[in-house]
């Protein structure tokens, strides 16, 4: 304990940050960051059920993630330090991590060594999916100055979600299984791959959630389209996740056109002053 010069203990000083944090969120943040790690090292290994697998861990990351913002906030342990390591975690599960797993999964099947087209989308490859990573990298940053959309649309994020853009990766090639072999399709996932780092770096709109409560009660019908959603994604998994990334994508984009068709048909009024008398 500090005292004084008189021998008295000095008073805490409640500006002073407290060392330590607390175990359980961090529990969940070092979860989505071993899935990360594990979504590159199968990646690596480059056979169709080890793409299955990067794309489940990515998943499972996104699981994780999720979770260790609601359990800190419920347990309110929340933290700069757990802030500031979730954000480096999700560059690695949800940046580093669908990037190398969209080059290996899309583009590495076309490698050509002599110059020709596949050679040029090839080394395209590599471009657009570092272009990714920087794009998430961006968003989380963002994300952690700013936070999420002010005013009164602050259940918005501003930017596609890094999550929801590696999970589409993920569930594309969880869905899709075999790499890709032809420079076309390459091509086109190239541009998929692209148009999610532009929506993460943009300020689009999306929906985050944040204001749905487990604890409110509801309509006891919610219960049927929750329970066939609850149940075609576990027997249709491929196709579930890969319709709720796509659907989630589109939704951002769809709100954003309808807002600025919105102002251009329907400006709001000049507030100019009246003239004198």
């Amino acid at each position: 304990m500090d005292v004084n010069d008189n021998g008295a203990p000095l008073a805490e000083d409640s500006h002073h940050p407290r060392h330590g944090v607390s175990l359980l969120p961090l529990l969940f943040t070092m979860g989505n960051l071993s899935c990360g790690y594990y979504a590159v090292l199968a990646t690596m290994r480059g056979s169709p059920l080890d793409f299955e697998n990067a794309a489940r861990a990515i998943g499972f990351a996104i699981l994780f993630d999720a979770l260790d913002g609601r359990v800190a906030r419920a347990t309110r342990t929340s933290s700069e330090f757990g802030k500031q390591f979730d954000s480096l975690a999700d560059v690695i599960s949800f940046g580093v991590a669908p990037a190398f797993l969209a080059f290996t999964w899309g583009v590495r099947g076309i490698f050509r060594p002599e110059p020709g087209i596949e050679h040029n989308v090839y080394l395209l490859g590599w471009v657009v999916t570092f272009v990714f990573l920087i794009g998430c990298a961006w968003r989380l940053a963002r994300f952690n100055i700013q936070g999420m959309a002010p005013g009164k649309e602050s259940k918005y994020f501003v930017g596609m979600p890094t999550p929801a853009a590696a999970g589409v990766i993920a569930a594309s090639v969880h869905a899709l299984k075999e790499p890709v072999q032809d420079w076309r399709f390459s091509l086109g996932w190239l541009v998929l791959v692209a148009s999610l780092a532009a929506l993460m770096a943009s300020t689009v709109r999306y929906y985050g959630f944040k204001d749905i409560s487990l604890r409110q009660r509801r309509n006891s019908l919610v219960v049927i389209p929750l329970g066939g959603v609850i149940y075609f994604t576990w027997a249709f998994p491929e196709y579930m996740l890969l319709l709720i990334g796509g659907t989630y994508l589109i939704s951002g984009v769809s709100l954003h056109l309808i807002r600025v068709l919105r102002r251009r048909l329907f400006p709001a009024p000049s507030s100019s002053p009246a003239p004198p008398v």
